[in-house]
């Protein structure tokens, strides 16, 4: 972990908020998965877990609340030719009000090599009251390259409104487009709580899964959840060997089962 002066802000001396990177490399070795760069900083302290076959598994534990207004947070994965990666979080990841009225943001960057494989598969983020968080997850994959990633959102802890969230997910497979989806949440989201958007819901999610053997079994557009008002999810095909699935419910209880529901039917 690195103590920056705007890590230091934290114990109340002035500054602009945390500036932290935190950087995953993981390379094939022989038959297992090794990890040459597991570096944590600001709130992010990687863990490395017990390996399954040949997949290195990481998770990732907040070391302190971020992110606040004015904090610039970024992590940086790669995982490298016939490497296999699974990163997961600790807990619930809670985007509160800093003592800047400017945003938070929180990058994801991501590259997946040939014959190579990663499941993201964070807990949720939770938007909490007066806070302001930009979020990006941008993934480059190869042609031969495999993907599970997962997103979560909570829209507000319980008996308060949300915060200000802008979500955006961009995937590329082979330099070419196959995803990019943009969500906004709570004040000046034009529609973001109506029935065009989550109809009263307060979680919402996804779950891609990017599978070159997709190109052979492709799944067919499929509903999940026989109440709308207990939530609902759906699975789309997209535009290459991947399908989307999309939800929201009223609570994080239901709408992982409805995620977790749509993937099994796919």
């Amino acid at each position: 972990m690195t103590l920056t002066a705007a890590t230091a802000s934290r114990a109340g001396r002035p500054g602009p908020g945390v500036h932290a990177t935190a950087r995953i490399r993981a390379v094939r070795a022989g038959t297992v998965t090794a990890l040459p760069v597991l570096a944590g900083d600001g709130p992010f302290d990687l863990r490395r877990g017990r390996s399954d076959g040949s997949q290195a598994r990481v998770c990732v534990i907040g070391a302190m609340s971020a992110p606040l207004g004015g904090d610039r947070l970024r992590i940086e994965v790669g995982v490298e030719e016939d490497a296999h990666l699974r990163v997961t979080s600790a807990g619930a990841t809670v985007a509160l009000r800093g003592p800047t009225s400017g945003h938070a943001a929180y990058d994801v960057r991501v590259s997946v090599a040939a014959g190579a494989s990663l499941q993201w598969l964070p807990e949720p983020l939770i938007s909490a009251a007066r806070s302001n968080l930009r979020q990006t997850c941008v993934v480059d994959l190869a042609a031969t390259a495999r993907l599970v990633l997962r997103e979560e959102h909570v829209l507000g802890r319980v008996g308060e409104p949300p915060g200000r969230l802008s979500a955006r997910l961009t995937v590329r497979r082979g330099g070419r487009p196959l995803l990019d989806l943009e969500s906004r949440y709570g004040p000046d989201a034009p529609g973001w709580d109506g029935p065009a958007v989550l109809a009263g819901h307060r979680t919402a999610g996804q779950i891609l899964v990017v599978d070159p053997g997709l190109d052979e079994r492709a799944p067919a557009v499929r509903l999940a959840g026989d109440d709308p008002g207990e939530g609902q999810a759906v699975l789309t095909p997209l535009a290459g060997p991947a399908f989307l699935v999309s939800a929201v419910a009223p609570d994080l209880v239901r709408l992982r089962r409805l995620l977790e529901a749509a993937s099994r039917i796919a």
